[in-house]
Parts: C-alpha cells; structure tokens; sequence
C-alpha cells in the first residue's frame, strides 16, 4: 500500500487506525479480539496507530504493546500527552507544563514497551501555559530521540502558527468529518498554508455517519451521552445527514454493482475535502471489528461525483449540537 507523506517528511498508511474504541468507552471491550483486530489492521496496510495515555487510563497503550512486541518496525506509532482522566469517566484537567511533558512521554514509553514514538500529539491546549513552552518541551524530546515528530490536537489557527514557530509539526488531529466541519473555515487552511497534514478523529461521526447508531442504542457507560449532538432530540434532527449519506451509498451501489457503504462515502468524502484544500489528510476511523477494517479501506478506491459532494454538504448543514461536551477544549471554542 502507498505510504503518504504528513508533515516534516512523517510517512504513514493512507489510512489509519483509531485505538480508542479498543478501550471501553463504547461499551465493553474484550481484550483478545481487540488485539486480533489490530494485527488484521496491520496485515491489510493499516500501520499508522494512534492511541493517548488516557485511553483506558494507560490501558489501551498497554494492549498496543503487545502489537509493538513483534511488529514495531511495521508501525507508524502515535500516543498523545496533556488529558488527565479518561474518556470514561471524564477529564479532570489539562496539563502543558514542561515538566508534565517530561513525564508523560516516560509514562507512555513504559507503557507501550518502545524507546521512540513516531509522532506525539498535544492532546488538548493548556491555556494556562504558552503554546511556545509545551511545544518547546516537545522539541526537547525530539532532540532526546525519544520522539520523532510532533503533532497537536485541537488547536487553532493561530496555535497552531506559534507552535510551528518553535519546531516544525507534522499534524494536526481535529474532529472533521461531514458533520464536523468547522475546522475547513481557518485551522484546515493553515495547516495546508504550512505544509502540516490533517488527521481528522472521529471520521465517521463517532459511530453516527454508519447508520447504526441511534439514541436507544446507547448503553448507559457510552461517553456520547455528554455530547451535545448526540442529545435525543439532536441525534433524531441528525438523522437527515445519515439519510444523504446512505442515499450516496445507494446509488453508488446501484451505479456499480458492487456495495459501497455509508462509511466509505464519509471517508471518501473526507479525502475529497483534502484534495480540495490541497493537504494530506489521514483519517483514524477506530473499530472493533476487522471486517470494518477492510471495509474502510474500500474508501480509497471510491470516487464521487461533485453532484454527489454537493449533496453531502448540503446534508451537513444542518447538523444540530455542537461537537464536544466542553467547547473551551475543541478548537471551535476558542476561535
């Protein structure tokens, strides 16, 4: 499979692998399987991993080491620092600090049995701390060889030219998908102006944009509960950009002879966008299942028509919630 280059010269998988959803925040998880589904993920030319130390509270780094035990050299490996808590059961603070800095990356290399990770994300902005001392402590671990490149997660604009300032960054992680499109008004735009690829999270709608999710079908320890748009009344609203979206599907369906699905038309739509504003963008769709795996990988080979993204945006205007359960700690919040 085509490797593409981020930024700093970061090559990766065209397409790659979300490891939250291996930990128990859409409900539970059993480890084995979740192990299985990352080794198929690898064999089908899905080597860039992403994970965080608060995934599981240290425990999904934990299951990607044994990954890493006899596949490191095949792996494009991401971890995050900055959260403190859990997806779970929620986020007690953020930290930027130098010194948090310092110990977070030793926490995440013991824990996932490496010496280096290849890119290393600030999870969320500490705006207690200038974005110059964080990404400088970041820098220093570059220059320890215990990182490769860096990354930042949810950041602005304008954090994001400050933080390119002090050490060059390779990518961005935003929420973006086609019911998250707020970051194609600046952060996108500066990204592409810098030479910074995109990693959009949550491509498909944290589950949504497959068309199997609905209110009833949350179980009580599903963190989607906290988010906005996934409230009753906004998840029926939304229900509409589903509908564009598995109507694309069908008709490329009808088209072709061969099944295209609703998760393939929002990934598909997704590296449209990039190719659109001129940037190499990654999406990390996580799963459970391997089969999704190979599904998701039908999306690189899918091409639709600017009818069909004409249709899609369309949909996607009227999308009803905002996106995070905290708005200070997504980047629309702050800009």
């Amino acid at each position: 499979m085509t490797k593409i280059l981020l930024g700093d010269a970061l090559e990766v998988s065209p397409l790659g692998f979300g490891g939250m959803a291996l930990t128990p925040v859409y409900g539970e998880v059993d480890p084995a399987q979740a192990l299985q589904t990352l080794h198929h993920a690898v064999d089908a030319g899905v080597t860039f991993i992403d994970t965080a130390n608060i995934y599981g509270a240290g425990s999904n780094e934990e299951l990607i080491s044994q990954l890493l035990k006899t596949r490191r050299d095949e792996v494009q490996l991401a971890t995050k620092f900055a959260l403190v808590g859990s997806p779970a059961t929620g986020y007690r603070d953020i930290r930027g600090d130098a010194a948090y800095v310092r110990q977070a990356i030793d926490e995440s290399l013991t824990r996932l049995g490496t010496d280096v990770i290849d890119l290393y994300y600030m999870h969320r902005r500490d705006v207690r701390v200038p974005i110059e001392e964080t990404v400088g402590a970041m820098a220093g671990l570059v220059s320890a060889g215990k990182v490769r490149h860096l990354g930042l997660s949810e950041v602005t604009a304008e954090e994001l030219r400050a933080a390119h300032a002090v050490h060059p960054i390779a990518a961005v992680q935003s929420e973006w998908s086609i019911w998250s499109r707020d970051v194609e008004a600046r952060v996108v735009p500066a990204a592409a102006e810098l030479g910074v690829g995109v990693v959009p999270y949550s491509p498909l709608g944290r589950g949504f944009l497959t068309g199997t999710v609905s209110a009833s079908s949350l179980g009580p320890g599903d963190f989607r509960h906290t988010i906005p748009r996934f409230a009753d009344a906004a998840i029926d609203a939304n229900q509409a950009v589903v509908d564009a979206v598995r109507h694309v599907a069908d008709g490329l369906t009808a088209a072709t002879g061969a099944r295209t699905t609703p998760a393939q038309v929002a990934l598909a739509w997704l590296l449209a966008q990039g190719r659109k504003f001129g940037l190499p963008v990654i999406p990390i769709p996580g799963t459970r299942k391997a089969a999704r795996i190979d599904e998701n990988l039908g999306a690189l080979v899918l091409s639709l028509t600017t009818a069909q993204l004409d249709a899609l945006d369309k949909a996607a205007a009227g999308v009803v919630g905002f996106r995070a359960a905290d708005p200070a700690w997504v980047s629309q919040g702050r800009e």
